[in-house]
């Protein structure tokens, strides 16, 4: 993603051609890690610290920057006309970017001298000849906003759960599913979820979202001490604490996890333990499977009906044609005729999401063949054991 800012044709940065304010919620999320970012690095630099001054650079390019706000923004990118949401787009990568070059300069000196460099050749915002030369960026604690912090990282968690618990049965992403269960365990996180619940659809291909404040009959939950933070607390109470935890029923774990903490009594002695103190996790329920991180739990339908399967072959085409599209060099725009060979498993799938499969491949017409009209067809593997022939025409 570092070379997306050479690849906008006359692109030029002004500080005040999309405020922060009118940019989507994901611009204005990623300046806010941004500015955390600053305050965190610039401390670990005044304390002599590097080594965590790069870590965190690390983790926000890597995890936060590259892997979901780039991701997540590849239609704003590449697609579409050079409107001001593209404009909003290219403007926040730029910032970060060059924020970037500025805070990893210690770290990396030649790498981000000619990242810095490179950027305002492009742009012209800074007219300082090397990073080396330039002040380190400032903190705007007004961009801030720890509240979209906690929301997008909710979505984080949730999308990485679900695509390990794809991995965990061998469903690919572009297998749609139809819904993910969440239990609820206060108003704010109900609040974030479905403030975010578009965002973890798209990116995991699910249907819908269900979010469970009462979970008894559909989740089992198993509850555990946590002996290496009760051990320096509670030491010669541990037998005791450990048999009371044991022997808590789903109404009393509930209790815990909503109330984030719960009164026992152990040797005669009144004790409040914390959710620290404990490890609660669910058990996977027929047809779904379950995944916990921290205090958040989801519970994902595994059931493929044939709606949904009809649906992942037609994305499953559009993948092997598009892929097809770039190997003959065809450019993003041009239109093509699709000729696709039968076969009984993908015909019904073609015949559903015919006009699904144009709109994403910019195909005029689809016809299914029994017999291709050429040799240049190519044969493709659609799913397991399952192979086709698909020819492309230019129009």
């Amino acid at each position: 993603f570092f070379a997306l800012y050479a690849n906008v044709d006359g692109f030029t940065y002004k500080e005040d051609e999309i405020p922060v304010e009118k940019r989507p919620e994901i611009d204005r999320w990623v300046l806010s890690l941004l500015n955390t970012l600053k305050k965190d690095v610039l401390t670990h630099y005044e304390n002599y610290e590097p080594t965590r001054a790069g870590r965190l650079i690390d983790e926000f390019v890597n995890e936060n920057l590259s892997n979901w706000y780039v991701r997540l923004n590849r239609k704003r990118f590449w697609g579409g006309e050079y409107n001001d949401d593209k404009i909003a787009a290219y403007q926040t990568l730029y910032t970060c970017l060059e924020t970037v070059a500025r805070l990893a300069s210690p770290i990396a000196p030649f790498y981000m001298d000619q990242l810095f460099r490179d950027l305002n050749a492009v742009s012209g915002k800074d007219t300082t000849e090397s990073v080396h030369l330039a002040y380190m960026p400032e903190v705007d604690e007004k961009l801030i906003d720890k509240a979209l912090e906690e929301r997008m990282d909710i979505a984080q968690r949730i999308s990485s759960m679900v695509l390990s618990l794809r991995r965990k049965v061998n469903i690919k992403v572009r297998q749609p599913l139809q819904k993910i269960m969440v239990p609820i365990l206060n108003t704010d996180t109900k609040s974030h979820i479905e403030g975010i619940a578009d965002i973890v659809k798209t990116e995991v291909n699910l249907k819908e979202i269900e979010l469970l404040e009462d979970t008894s009959g559909v989740l089992v939950k198993k509850i555990k001490p946590n002996f290496k933070a009760l051990g320096p607390k509670y030491g010669k109470h541990m037998k005791a604490i450990s048999a009371t935890i044991n022997q808590m029923d789903q109404d009393a774990i509930a209790t815990f996890e909503r109330d984030g903490k719960y009164n026992i009594e152990a040797n005669g002695e009144q004790i409040e333990l914390s959710l620290e103190d404990v490890e609660i996790v669910s058990e996977d329920i027929p047809g779904w499977l379950v995944a916990n991180d921290d205090k958040l739990t989801i519970a994902l339908d595994i059931t493929i009906t044939e709606e949904l399967k009809q649906e992942g072959l037609a994305r499953e085409f559009i993948n092997r044609i598009q892929n097809m599209r770039k190997d003959e060099g065809l450019d993003v725009t041009y239109k093509i005729n699709l000729y696709i060979g039968k076969h009984e498993a993908i015909n019904k799938a073609v015949e559903t999401y015919t006009k699904y499969i144009a709109t994403q491949t910019l195909a005029r017409e689809i016809t299914l063949m029994e017999k291709m009209p050429s040799d240049k067809a190519k044969e493709v593997e659609i799913d397991t054991y399952v192979k086709t022939t698909i020819l492309i025409e230019k129009v």
